[in-house]
């Protein structure tokens, strides 16, 4: 009987997901593809096979390598202190911190929702607004975008601790304060660095995108490039950018493991 029923279950949600398919195929607009020229693919993916080199360093604070460290900086800013103020929204956040006062953790989760709902890109717009285009632009946009989802993800962590290492220290007389510097702190700091420069990782990647509002970093060149066909550059920045991407995630991935 039970077998019966997953397997009506398992049939409705591929029927949903089939629906959802074609749905999504036939509410494309594809007017677009009447303009597609074979020729002009071709002659984009044979600029691409020809990276433009000499834009790889010149010196000049302009080239591929200064901007790509003016982007890993941008990301890396902004992911420290996106870490450092998700800290105290996770204190307000996490339900069992605050279990005679649910009102305080919506409040809580609450900022973490509004603040992740929009994108980097929106924020930069926002901030180039507010304190002119350049790089502490794409700092705030990352910072402020990544309070939201460290807050989130630290707040789910804190939840789903042990809680049984909290009252053996209450058991001896540990107020609330001392439980949490010396019981929740060491037991969550490993996964709460893990997290952070996980996201790390993702901030680079977003940050190679906001210099398309004028927030710093290797998007401006990047779009300048796309707008006037210069495959040759474009090659070489995403050539750049992947190598950077793949560097990064290796040595994260070992410090990660570290700290296992």
């Amino acid at each position: 009987m039970m077998i019966r029923e997953m397997s009506k279950k398992t049939l409705i949600s591929f029927g949903v997901l089939f629906v959802l398919v074609i749905w999504s195929a036939f509410s494309l607009d594809y007017s677009g593809l009447s303009t597609f020229s074979l020729s002009m693919g071709m002659d984009v993916l044979r600029g691409l096979a020809q990276p433009d080199w000499g834009f790889l360093y010149d010196g000049s604070g302009e080239d591929l390598v200064s901007l790509l460290l003016l982007t890993i900086g941008i990301a890396c800013l902004g992911t420290m202190i996106a870490t450092v103020l998700a800290i105290p929204l996770t204190l307000l956040s996490a339900v069992n911190l605050w279990k005679a006062h649910p009102l305080v953790t919506k409040i809580g989760k609450f900022v973490c929702n509004v603040l992740r709902a929009f994108p980097e890109l929106v924020f930069a717009i926002i901030f180039v607004k507010v304190v002119g285009p350049g790089p502490f632009a794409g700092v705030m946009a990352i910072g402020v975008h990544q309070i939201g989802m460290l807050g989130k993800l630290f707040t789910e962590e804190m939840e789903a601790m042990d809680e049984r290492l909290t009252e053996e220290m209450e058991a001896v007389g540990a107020n609330f304060w001392q439980t949490i510097f010396f019981v929740r702190v060491p037991y969550l700091m490993p996964i709460y660095s893990s997290l952070a420069l996980n996201h790390f990782e993702i901030a680079v990647r977003s940050a190679a995108t906001l210099g398309l509002v004028g927030a710093g970093g290797i998007g401006a060149p990047l779009i300048f490039a796309i707008q006037t066909r210069s495959w040759s550059k474009v090659s070489i920045i995403l050539i750049g950018v992947v190598v950077t991407v793949f560097i990064l995630d290796q040595i994260t991935g070992i410090i990660r493991k570290k700290l296992r």
